[in-house]
């Protein structure tokens, strides 16, 4: 999920027919009940619920987030609410989301760049469409393998060319927010890596060593003290309380 700030959600009403969903569930709704791209596009579709967003906590920000799936199949999605309507880009092209303007208008400047040599020139701003087109043009240009360790690493560089330098900020531009963290998700290996700008470090997390049996306990790596991590850090993990998602009140 990134930020969108064209989103424009339906008017939910808390006496009508069509049920409400948080926003801040949206994800883990689709994490939770679909195996796969199709099966959520398919049941997206069919608009089940209305999307119920709110102010962010402590803030005078309303949350406008668009949200991308992929799959283990390469597949990928991408669901806006633009005028109140949800639209879903559906296409195992579409490799690659940033934040506005919306993805049709994203798709409209890539393929003016898909015209000049990327070799040649590049935008280079950190501007959310100039990083559309540099992460379009990387991604086609890193190594195709199936060794998880450099696919990783490549996925990882071609992130770190198009995230906001740590500390930029302008006035003018509000919604231009600089990167805190960068991850890799190897759906195939289901291998999670991750790395806090503020840290040298890359962690990561083989699920293989997760317990996601039913009456697991639950647990999470703690980062609340600016706790540093490297490496496979799975036995890092510590039992929790289940993570509680903002309600409809």
């Amino acid at each position: 999920m990134l930020w969108l700030v064209a989103s424009e959600y339906p008017t939910f009403d808390p006496q009508g027919d069509q049920p409400g969903l948080t926003i801040s569930a949206w994800g883990q709704y689709a994490l939770d009940n679909f195996a796969t791209v199709a099966e959520a596009v398919e049941f997206f579709s069919d608009v089940p619920f209305a999307i119920v967003s709110d102010f962010i906590p402590g803030t005078d920000k309303f949350t406008t987030v668009h949200l991308s799936l992929s799959d283990a199949t390469g597949d990928s999605a991408i669901f806006e609410y633009i005028g109140g309507e949800l639209q879903i880009h559906h296409s195992r092209d579409y490799q690659v989301m940033t934040n506005d303007p919306p993805f049709e208008q994203q798709l409209a400047i890539k393929s003016y760049w898909d015209t000049v040599p990327g070799q040649a020139f590049l935008p280079g701003t950190g501007k959310a469409a100039d990083r559309f087109v540099r992460a379009s043009y990387y991604l086609n240009m890193i190594p195709q393998t199936s060794d998880p360790r450099i696919a990783a690493a490549s996925v990882f560089s071609v992130v770190r060319n198009v995230s906001v330098p740590y500390g930029i900020g302008s006035p003018e531009q509000p919604h231009l927010s600089n990167t805190r963290w960068r991850v890799v998700a190897d759906q195939r290996n289901l291998i999670y890596y991750c790395e806090n700008v503020l840290t040298p470090n890359t962690v990561w997390v083989n699920f293989a060593n997760v317990d996601f049996s039913e009456g697991a306990d639950v647990k999470k790596l703690e980062l609340d003290r600016e706790q540093i991590y490297a490496g496979e850090s799975s036995s890092y993990f510590v039992a929790a309380e289940p993570f509680q998602f903002q309600g409809l009140e």
